[in-house]
This record gives structure tokens, C-alpha cells and sequence, in this order.
């Protein structure tokens, strides 16, 4: 395991990289509008969860309401969102699928219809760290849900990684790769249903 934690931190340390100048914070509402445009996206992320472990996959999201995380071989899950409930469909392929409602994550924020990182008691956190902009949010309605950590760099402003703290005080960073904008997803990749076959 230490070779994929050494791995995975280097993956990190890549992405926060460039630009390497010292980078004024961004604002809110240029971080607001960065995420309102982006319909479709894909990338390549490397996942560090709460007990140290390390996975790798691609992240299909299609705003507002759907992501996919398909991981890769040996690891044969998928975690999906779409119509407010994100699924977790285990290596098994079992017929019974985890699930529970998107609102209850704080990835809710970023799937919303409409971002709006100014909304009151929203952003608790915003700070400049390097060539980064990190931006710490919470559902304004429901803190107890839990928060998420977005680190943005500029010029063009992108999102590089995100680290979910979900109620039960575990974090889940995703480190992102090079995200692909603007190209047609299949609304298969989402369905419940169709699980471990869906056709891109």
C-alpha cells in the first residue's frame, strides 16, 4: 500500500503544481461561473479515501445531477448519480445497489442546477495557498451533511481536486487529471439500470 499512497501523493503534488507563481485568490463568483459552465466533463483522478487506500478511474459528470466514478481493473465498481440518488454498485455486481440521496453529500454543490458560491453561509472558508484558490462549502440548509474542500488553479481558472468530509468525519480526496469539457455523454452512463454494461 505505501507505494500507491507515495503515488498518490505525488499525483497531488502535480496537480496543485502550475502555474508555479504565487496566484492571487479567486473570486467567488469567477469559481461560480467557471463550474456553471461546465455541461459535460471527463477525466482521469486518483482517489485517496478516508482509510489510506488508493484507486484510479475516470470521472464522467454531465450538470446538473450526474456523475460516474468508473474505477479501474482489478476494481470492477461504479458509483453513480443521477435523479437526486447516488448508487454504489460493488465488484460483485449485485442486483441490491447502496444507495441514498445526493443532497446528503456535499458533492450536491457542484452537481446543483445553479452554482452560486456567494449564497449565504455556503462558502464557510476561502483562501489562496500557492498557485491555488481553496474554497470550503457546506449546504447552507443542512451543515450537518458535511462539507467540501475545491482547489481551483487560474489562467484558465480549473478545478483540480476536491476532498469530500461527509458526516461521519471521514474525507475522500479525488485528485483530477486533465478535465476534458463540452463532449457528448450517453445518458446510459448514469442509469441505475444498465450498472456495469452501460454503452458510452
Amino acid at each position: 500500500m505505501k507505494p500507491l499512497r507515495l503515488m498518490a501523493a505525488s499525483a497531488l503534488t502535480l496537480a496543485l503544481a502550475a502555474p508555479a507563481a504565487w496566484a492571487e485568490k479567486i473570486p467567488l463568483n469567477t469559481l461560480s461561473s467557471y463550474l456553471n459552465g461546465i455541461t459535460t466533463a471527463q477525466t482521469k483522478f486518483t482517489q485517496i479515501a478516508g482509510d489510506g487506500s488508493v484507486s484510479t478511474g475516470t470521472l464522467y459528470l454531465k450538470r446538473p445531477g450526474k456523475m460516474r466514478f468508473e474505477y479501474d481493473p482489478p476494481n470492477k465498481a461504479y458509483v453513480i448519480a443521477d435523479h437526486g440518488v447516488v448508487g454504489i454498485f460493488d465488484e460483485k455486481g449485485d442486483e441490491s445497489v447502496e444507495q441514498y440521496p445526493l443532497k446528503r453529500t456535499p458533492l450536491n454543490i457542484i452537481l446543483d442546477e445553479t452554482v452560486d458560491l456567494g449564497r449565504a453561509n455556503m462558502v464557510t472558508g476561502h483562501r489562496e495557498e500557492g498557485p491555488s484558490t481553496i474554497v470550503k462549502a457546506q449546504d447552507p440548509e443542512n451543515p450537518e451533511y458535511g462539507y467540501i474542500e475545491l482547489v481551483f488553479t487560474a489562467n484558465p481558472t480549473q478545478l483540480r481536486q476536491w476532498v469530500v468530509h461527509d458526516d461521519s468525519g471521514s474525507a475522500t480526496t479525488v485528485v483530477l487529471g486533465d478535465m476534458q469539457t463540452g463532449m457528448s455523454l450517453s445518458q446510459r452512463l448514469f442509469n441505475f439500470q444498465d450498472g456495469f454494461v452501460a454503452d458510452r
